[in-house]
């Protein structure tokens, strides 16, 4: 069973459309899911297909396609679940199309305020998965301002362990950029190893 996760932008790539064929022709028990942020880096999603969604593009490939909230965690749980419970028992891949958004920038090279207006970005921040999520457990009960107090101590102390266990790591000889890669490697490499020693 494998899960495996892309965003909008890499359906609009060969190996996304091989893949699902691939995967629909050997009925390979793989949920495929999609987080469709509405911009692969500046292109807006309805510059990247002419699909009503990402979701039927499943049809073609003769798999069920789904398409969810994806800033609703419980959703997105219950809708992946039952695709994964769905490919153990035999029954084929699913494409899960979790339709959400990027709120910040695609990488620290980008600046999204030269294709997206602000107004869209604030419509979404209403829909932020983590509050949404908050919400319903303080509604349920079972979440609090004091867990959640607790809850980011841990973290923070959890991280500046990790840190600092990192920090202590000596670092790694420059030379096993060249292993690992080949069972044979080729002259060149071979030549550049020599180089670099």
């Amino acid at each position: 069973m494998v899960l495996a996760f892309l965003g909008d932008g890499a359906t609009s790539k060969g190996d996304f459309h091989e893949g699902l064929n691939f995967a629909a022709v050997f009925k390979a028990p793989i949920v495929y899911v999609c987080q469709n942020k509405q911009y692969a880096i500046s292109v807006p999603i309805d510059r990247q297909t002419a699909s009503e969604s990402i979701a039927v593009k499943a049809e073609a490939y003769g798999i069920e396609g789904l398409r969810v909230d994806g800033n609703d965690v419980v959703a997105v749980y219950q809708t992946v679940l039952n695709a994964v419970e769905k490919a153990r028992a035999g029954r084929g891949p699913t494409l899960i199309e979790a339709v959400t958004y990027r709120l910040g920038p695609h990488s620290t090279a980008d600046d999204p305020a030269r294709y997206r207006h602000q107004a869209e970005v604030d419509k979404w921040c209403q829909r932020e998965p983590i509050g949404r999520c908050r919400l319903m457990l303080e509604q349920m009960g079972v979440w609090d301002e004091e867990r959640e107090k607790t809850l980011w101590k841990q973290c923070e102390q959890m991280v500046a362990l990790k840190v600092e266990e990192a920090e202590k790591t000596p670092p790694v000889h420059p030379h096993t950029i060249f292993e690992d890669v080949y069972a044979t490697p080729p002259w060149h490499l071979l030549e550049e190893a020599q180089e670099l020693m």
